[in-house]
């Protein structure tokens, strides 16, 4: 476990979408999070106090969380300078990024040497094995997405908290670095080798006879050239029974690929029940979550109706106006024959 309270590094980012690792964590466990660092040049702020490295040391805080992520994972030499000052000033250090801080010199030298733990949440486990596409028990929801960042993991957690509140038994499944952190539990899918990507999530969300729900944290999109691969593979591994679809309206491009539109709702969702059929035959969508952060109160519950009506699903903003709606559509359901067959 990573030990509480956190300073949320949020560094040199201007790029919103940049911090959403920090910014998920500073929602969903606000009560760990004392505070956030960021240097002068940095415009966005998760609403924490800002602290400096040793002033949120005095203050409590035990582990600097470097909630960033960009393409690649890469970490850049600032970056290392600030992890160094806050080992220095007595704080672990965890990171969901590809390049593990670890296999920084300077970082592991400085962490062995003060008695402190440098935690690399990107870590897969050990012993994944290929995917076998078996029906297994259980009902699982996995969310898909028109592009990267667009809510999946925020229409996950939403979900499963909505359900539990109606006494249903729910788990979230996290598959990337700020759902893990989030969860304290999970599987960045990302950083499986290609081969075990459904093993993996056939191993993360098992067999289960509770007639409970796993719910699963999408990745990426199917339509980005990027991430496909990823977001294949959790597709075939969930067997998902349900799927909701997440956007974000009024993106100008695909993120990180200027000149590629989004794809159509319509024709994006159908691609992600085609492919999850094949080792979910009789899998359904069940409604679509947007992010409508970006849009006036009024735009925003508009747009929703306007979707809705298109896809004939329930569609919601689930941070804004909650996920009942979907939740609704999804328990209206009888379980699937592939959910209650046993395993082979």
């Amino acid at each position: 476990m990573i030990p509480s309270p956190y300073l949320l590094y949020l560094g040199h980012s201007r790029d919103p979408l940049g911090v959403k690792t920090s910014r998920g964590v500073a929602e969903f466990r606000r009560e760990d999070c004392l505070g956030e660092f960021r240097h002068d040049d940095c415009p966005l702020t998760l609403g924490l106090p800002r602290l400096g490295m040793e002033e949120a040391a005095a203050g409590g805080a035990r582990t600097l969380i470097l909630g960033i992520a960009g393409a690649g994972g890469q970490v850049g030499t600032d970056l290392i300078d600030d992890a160094a000052t806050a080992l220095k000033a007595g704080l672990n250090v965890a990171s969901g990024l590809h390049e593990r801080l670890r296999d920084q010199p300077r970082l592991a030298e400085l962490a062995n040497a003060r008695g402190l733990s440098l935690f690399d949440v990107r870590d897969p486990p050990a012993g994944l094995t290929v995917g076998k596409g078996y029906p297994r028990p259980g009902r699982r929801l996995l969310t898909v997405g028109t592009d990267c960042s667009v809510g999946k993991m925020y229409a996950t957690l939403a979900l499963t908290r909505g359900l539990r509140e109606r006494g249903v038994a729910a788990d979230f499944r996290a598959t990337g670095q700020t759902g893990i952190l989030i969860a304290g539990e999970g599987i960045a899918v990302d950083a499986v080798v290609a081969d075990f990507i459904s093993g993996a999530i056939e191993r993360l969300a098992p067999a289960r006879d509770d007639d409970g729900w796993d719910l699963i944290e999408g990745q990426g999109s199917l339509f980005h050239p990027s991430f496909a691969g990823v977001s294949l593979g959790l597709l075939h591994g969930a067997q998902p029974e349900a799927l909701v679809l997440c956007h974000e309206p009024g993106r100008a491009h695909m993120r990180g690929i200027p000149g590629r539109p989004l794809p159509d709702l319509v024709d994006c969702l159908e691609r992600n029940l085609e492919a999850a059929r094949l080792n979910s035959p009789e899998v359904r969508a069940v409604g679509i979550c947007l992010n409508t952060s970006a849009m006036d109160p009024e735009t925003a519950p508009r747009f929703c109706a306007v979707v809705e009506a298109q896809m004939e699903l329930p569609c919601t903003d689930p941070v804004r106006f909650g996920a009942d709606s979907v939740i609704d559509h999804l328990l209206c359901f009888e379980p699937s024959a592939s959910s209650t067959i046993a395993s082979r």
